[in-house]
């Protein structure tokens, strides 16, 4: 009987900590960014946003050369109602996971057929497109990650003191 009591004691308080674990905040909290462009075209980015926390992009977190899951958790999904174009090549609707190849003068943007999984899982087979564009430097220091898009089409992410656009028609 003593046995059973333990047992029992040991059931409800793991149980118990998983629900107030599901509490507490992630250290990269969601977000969701959708527009509405001038094509008609509605872009939506659902992400979980990193903070830099005194590392260095490049080096320490999404390494200069490695594909990085642009994101924290889950793979950030990128969504399109319509067909559009991603720095003039084609794109298909649907819902996308977004991946990048940082780099010091050329980012590479990867959309990714396999959306729905988490964010370190990556199969190279299963990109829909990748094109390439140039970061810059941001107006400001955005500690956290954040995505932007202009009813222009173009999508912007900041972080850090850095600044990767690409346009979306």
């Amino acid at each position: 009987m003593k046995k059973l009591t333990v047992f029992l004691a040991l059931i409800v308080g793991l149980a118990g900590k998983d629900v107030f674990a599901q509490n507490k905040p992630r250290p990269s909290p969601p977000a969701k960014v959708s527009e509405t462009i001038k094509t008609g075209a509605t872009v939506t980015i659902d992400y979980s946003r990193p903070s830099v926390k005194g590392r260095t992009i490049g080096q320490e977190i999404a390494p200069f050369g490695e594909v990085w899951r642009t994101g924290a958790n889950e793979a950030t999904v990128f969504e399109i109602n319509r067909d559009v174009t991603v720095e003039g090549q084609k794109l298909p609707a649907g819902k996308y996971s977004l991946y990048t190849i940082p780099g010091e003068t050329e980012w590479t943007i990867i959309f990714n057929k396999a959306w729905k999984q988490w964010g370190t899982t990556y199969n190279e087979g299963e990109d829909a497109l990748r094109v390439k564009v140039k970061p810059g430097k941001s107006a400001a220091f955005t500690e956290k990650l954040t995505f932007g898009i202009a009813d222009n089409g173009t999508v912007s992410m900041t972080w850090g003191d850095t600044k990767v656009d690409f346009r979306v028609k």
